[in-house]
């Protein structure tokens, strides 16, 4: 038996619109097909791949999920182009923490999605370096 890579990850929201928009214009994902479940959602792919399943939830009903992200600390992504990415953040007022990995060419920006998942977007090469500016420091 072996087990590969993340296949994707599965968020329940009572923001699902929000949280579409999230996903797309802050990482870029696209929403694509998904099949015809019997419950609102919506899938985002990066590429031909589906990697963020979102099911849509009544923010009454009962199952309504907490905000945040349980046990799992945060969800990470490779990504490139920190300095688009920075300024478009700053554009849309999402607070961001960025920490540079000791020992590795690795830069992380972390941040959190409408439901306050925590997203992190690994970065590597130059954008492990880029920027001259001082960033914000937020508590996430």
């Amino acid at each position: 038996m072996h087990v590969g890579l993340l296949d994707h990850v599965n968020i329940q929201t009572t923001e699902l619109e929000k949280t579409c928009h999230f996903y797309e214009t802050i990482l870029g994902f696209k929403i694509g097909w998904r099949p015809d479940f019997p419950f609102p959602g919506a899938w985002l792919y990066s590429g031909d791949r589906a990697v963020v399943h979102l099911i849509g939830l009544d923010p009454s009903a009962p199952n309504a999920p907490p905000r945040n992200s349980g046990s799992v600390h945060h969800v990470a992504f490779a990504g490139q182009g920190f300095l688009e990415l920075v300024d478009l953040l700053d554009r849309e007022a999402i607070p961001y923490e960025i920490r540079d990995v000791p020992g590795l060419r690795q830069r992380q920006l972390f941040l959190r999605d409408p439901n306050n998942v925590m997203v992190e977007i690994v970065l590597t090469g130059a954008d492990a370096t880029a920027g001259d500016r001082a960033y914000p420091v937020y508590t996430l």
